[in-house]
């Protein structure tokens, strides 16, 4: 690790939140998130109410990383081609060529996901998972970074197709960015002239040093005792009557890397037990899927990992490397 890294890593991730938070204001917790799946090399999707800003909080991160940036509208006519690309027959050459589709970028604004066909989504499944893309038995590396941050509204199902459980779980985390607060509404009202504020945005941090420091977080310590609390929590949700499936190894190996990447933004090299109390919703809720009887009765996937967190036994505190702050 390097020489003071969890210091060094923390002042650089603040750099790129407070150049977020620019464009993006009250919704600290919200950017930091995203900034959290960036470094843990995952994916986010951002669900909620039309107006939160969610279009704007990824285009404000791709502005604040200096990388190549690519967008998709989704649509129900959007085909799989118009996302990966296609071999192309060039007459003057008499061969096919690959013309790479916008999904060849560091990081991908996949907005209003769920407004495209299961086919064209499924088009994002291998890119998402293996960084990669397959077309007539050849295969196209993405960059490093690749991250997908995709919007859906949960409220307006007209014309929308739901994500499946499968595509679900390959968003590292799922989180909403809600209305701010009535300050810093009053904020945005008076600068109602400025159309699109992440124009303001400078790039603070390269694609390169992103991967520099998605490493240096990424050799961050956990403790085996949390090891076996990040295993319990995803066991708990497996047991818990109102799932008809808990979350899978997937979503532990996700809270573990989220969790070391929050801890090295607070200066920290080891995870402790709030660490990873912080992120279980954001990382576990969405891959979940809810009894039909429970859902009758109103339980939401957000309940039973609230519930897990608050039930599962904390390990035992000793060393603070070893368990973390109590709770």
């Amino acid at each position: 690790m390097e020489t003071n890294g969890p210091a060094i890593f923390a002042r650089e991730f603040a750099l790129i939140n407070g150049a977020i938070s620019g464009a993006i204001v009250g919704k600290t917790n919200a950017v930091g998130l995203v900034l959290t799946a960036l470094f843990a090399g995952g994916h986010v999707l951002l669900e909620d109410v039309p107006g939160t800003g969610k279009t704007s909080l990824a285009k404000a991160l791709s502005a604040a990383v200096r990388g190549k940036a690519g967008r998709i509208q989704f649509t129900p006519d959007l085909l799989p081609s118009d996302v990966v690309g296609a071999n192309v027959y060039d007459q003057r050459t008499q061969e096919f060529e690959f013309r790479q589709g916008p999904v060849f970028c560091s990081i991908l604004l996949a907005d209003e996901v769920n407004r495209a066909s299961p086919k064209t989504q499924s088009a994002l499944l291998q890119a998402m998972e293996e960084r990669q893309v397959t077309l007539d038995l050849e295969t196209h590396w993405l960059p490093n970074p690749f991250m997908v941050i995709a919007t859906q509204n949960p409220v307006e199902q007209l014309g929308t197709y739901p994500l499946p459980e499968a595509q679900l779980d390959r968003f590292l985390i799922r989180t909403k960015l809600g209305y701010p607060d009535h300050l810093a509404a009053v904020g945005l009202v008076a600068e109602s002239a400025r159309i699109d504020r992440t124009r303001d945005i400078q790039p603070v941090v390269t694609t390169e040093r992103v991967v520099e420091l998605a490493e240096l977080a990424a050799e961050a310590f956990i403790a085996p005792n949390l090891l076996h609390y990040i295993v319990a929590l995803i066991e708990a949700t497996r047991e818990d009557p109102r799932c008809e499936l808990g979350v899978s190894m997937r979503g532990g190996l996700a809270l573990a890397r989220c969790a070391k990447v929050y801890a090295m933004a607070q200066s920290r090299e080891y995870v402790t037990v709030d660490d990873v109390k912080a992120l279980a919703l954001a990382v576990l809720a969405h891959r979940l899927i809810i009894s039909p009887d429970a859902q009758i009765d109103g339980v939401v996937a957000e309940d039973v990992v609230r519930d897990v967190v608050r039930t599962v036994p904390i390990p035992a505190v000793g060393d603070p490397r070893m368990a973390g702050a109590a709770v």
